[in-house]
């Protein structure tokens, strides 16, 4: 297990074992078979830091609470991690052979959602993108939209993305390409306009770019993205998880699955419910 997340890491897992919860217990008189599915599942639990530094404390990851719900519980819990090692470490830790419900794969999460294949007139459920840096690519998001039955909550790595993107240039060419598919085209350049330093040689503008945009412009990129793709559906409440220093580490999205106008309603009533009760807990503790 690694040593991984903040007290933000608990506020995220709670916010979405609440919609778990919440989804659920929506669909308990209803005839779907429910599946939840977690692409970045590490190994189950969270080795979480304090902020004492010294004293340590597990966290029950996302997996684990899914499998927990038990007021109509999943149906189907799909969890894949890359990593042989957790892999492994899942496995053990979720009990998997023991519960038919339970499928754990060892893939990167790009291909296993391109490629995940199910009647989804039956099937509703709700799928969670937790990634460590920009390893989720537009064109998983584009086939995720095309189900039209997965509630999707997905963590944007805001200072990942921060951190490819220089303010006195262009990226280096070899991080374009990282840029081109988390975004799904160069959309992130208009970050950038000519400088208006003058150049060594003449008093003409120089060729040189620059960015003086942050964190919420780069965010807004994404979320026009988002909502292009996922029109109505794509909810623009979202939840801000910093570091100590205040620095934004990354955003929690939520889209809605299906497109039925009484289902949008419902989804986005709970998760804007629980969005912004985890914002004024932020605010309270930050003050």
């Amino acid at each position: 297990m690694g040593n991984f997340g903040g007290e933000w890491t608990r506020d995220k897992l709670d916010m979405v074992e609440s919609y778990l919860d919440a989804y659920t217990t929506a669909l308990k008189k209803k005839s779907f078979q429910l599946v939840y599915i977690d692409a970045f599942a590490g190994t189950g639990t969270i080795n979480l830091r304090n902020k004492d530094k010294d004293a340590r404390q597990f966290l029950e990851g996302s997996a684990i609470r899914a499998k927990n719900i038990d007021k109509r519980p999943f149906d189907k819990i799909l969890l894949v991690e890359k990593n042989r090692c957790r892999h492994a470490e899942l496995r053990k830790r979720m009990n998997a052979d023991q519960d038919p419900r339970i499928h754990i794969f060892n893939e990167d999460a790009n291909s296993f959602l391109k490629n995940l294949s199910c009647n989804w007139h039956t099937h509703r459920g709700v799928l969670f993108l937790d990634p460590f840096a920009t390893e989720v690519e537009w064109s998983t998001i584009e086939n995720i939209e095309s189900f039209k039955a997965l509630d999707t909550w997905m963590l944007f790595p805001t200072m990942a993305i921060m951190r490819l993107l220089p303010r006195d240039r262009l990226p280096d060419e070899k991080y374009r390409p990282i840029l081109n598919r988390a975004f799904g085209d160069k959309s992130w350049k208009n970050l950038y306009h000519r400088s208006s330093q003058l150049t060594f040689f003449n008093d003409d503008l120089g060729n040189q770019k620059e960015r003086d945009k942050g964190p919420a412009e780069i965010l807004g990129i994404y979320k026009k993205r988002l909502q292009d793709l996922y029109g109505n559906r794509f909810m623009e409440d979202s939840a801000t998880f910093r570091n100590s220093t205040n620095a934004q580490l990354f955003e929690l999205i939520f889209c809605v699955g299906n497109p039925g106008k009484s289902a949008i309603r419902t989804a986005k009533r709970i998760a804007k419910h629980i969005v912004n009760s985890a914002s004024m807990k932020q605010t309270h503790t930050r003050t």
